[in-house]
């Protein structure tokens, strides 16, 4: 590595943001992760804490923030429904002022700063898959609209701040992602089949199994994530992230059932509203973008990794 920089990790404690710290330091660089543990947890980061380059700091980015940086991830916000539903209020406000707070730090301090944006943008896609060029198809004041519309606005506020001030922006739409680290009770449906299957408790499918998602395991997405905010100036994105390979519902339980050994059946559920039927991402800009880029870790291989995670997670005393 040439230049050591320093890098602001927001929701650093968090499943995605914890795998990004670990592997920016290892790269070399100075990083500093922000958390309010709503979701994030120290024990994701805990083993990063011996390093002299890594600082942890409490604060919720609703509030300002002060530092000298030169590169800022911002991924903080709550990312499943049972968390971004809890507190709609909040949800919208982290996606919002998080974004004018880590945009104004980052015009500041003339930082690069990449916004981990999301699919949901993109809402029950009428398209499919979806290109960045898609619009979407999102209901605006649905039961998941404070995560979809915040996330929507936030990028609006990047491109702002892009064009009106000179911010150098990187935005990621970042498609399902799973791996170790995830909350046990994200209610996410790998980590909701993993923790079923392995507690041999029936393995609950909403609607009739047949909707369909594309699953990308999180080490390819940090490596996506890393990838964006190198390359250069003029690249703002948005750009998808995400594995192209889709499953149904049905299928990933039946994988997950193969894979843990489970005797655990299936029971259906009503689907949620505004839950979208079909999401798989056109990576053709990726690929391009980002230096050859694209997912490398297969649906087996991943799920094994995350399965031995939860199942280490179930067998600790702390959790029943």
């Amino acid at each position: 590595m040439d230049i050591r920089k320093r890098i602001l990790v927001t929701g650093g404690a968090g499943f995605i943001g914890s795998h990004l710290c670990k592997q920016l330091l290892k790269e070399g660089h100075e990083v500093l992760c922000l958390d309010n543990y709503f979701t994030g947890s120290k024990e994701n980061i805990v083993d990063l804490l011996a390093n002299p380059y890594f600082e942890l700091i409490r604060h919720d980015i609703t509030e300002p923030f002060y530092a000298e940086v030169d590169e800022i991830y911002n991924l903080a916000c709550p990312a499943s429904p049972v968390h971004y539903q809890y507190n709609p209020i909040k949800t919208i406000k982290t996606s919002v002022m998080g974004a004018i707070n880590m945009l104004g730090l980052a015009k500041r301090v003339k930082a690069k700063i990449l916004q981990a944006s999301t699919s949901e943008v993109y809402g029950d896609p009428a398209v499919h898959p979806q290109p960045e060029d898609y619009w979407g198809h999102v209901n605006p004041i649905g039961p998941r609209s404070c995560y979809d519309e915040g996330k929507r606005c936030a990028e609006t506020l990047f491109m702002d701040y892009h064009t009106q001030n000179g911010v150098a922006i990187k935005i990621a739409r970042i498609f399902n992602t799973y791996g170790p680290h995830m909350n046990i009770n994200d209610g996410r449906v790998v980590s909701n089949f993993v923790v079923q299957a392995l507690r041999g408790q029936p393995l609950s499918i909403f609607g009739d199994g047949s909707q369909t998602r594309s699953f990308q395991y999180v080490d390819d997405l940090v490596d996506g994530l890393v990838g964006l905010m190198q390359t250069d100036a003029s690249i703002t994105g948005p750009v998808n992230l995400g594995n192209p390979a889709e499953f149904t519902m049905l299928q990933l339980a039946q994988e997950i059932i193969k894979l843990t050994s489970s005797s655990s059946k299936l029971v259906f559920q009503p689907l949620p509203q505004d839950d979208p039927q079909q999401r798989r991402p056109d990576i053709s800009k990726a690929k391009a973008l980002l230096q050859g880029w694209e997912p490398q870790v297969d649906i087996q291989q991943g799920l094994s990794h995350t399965i031995a995670y939860f199942e280490k997670q179930l067998s600790s005393k702390k959790i029943k």
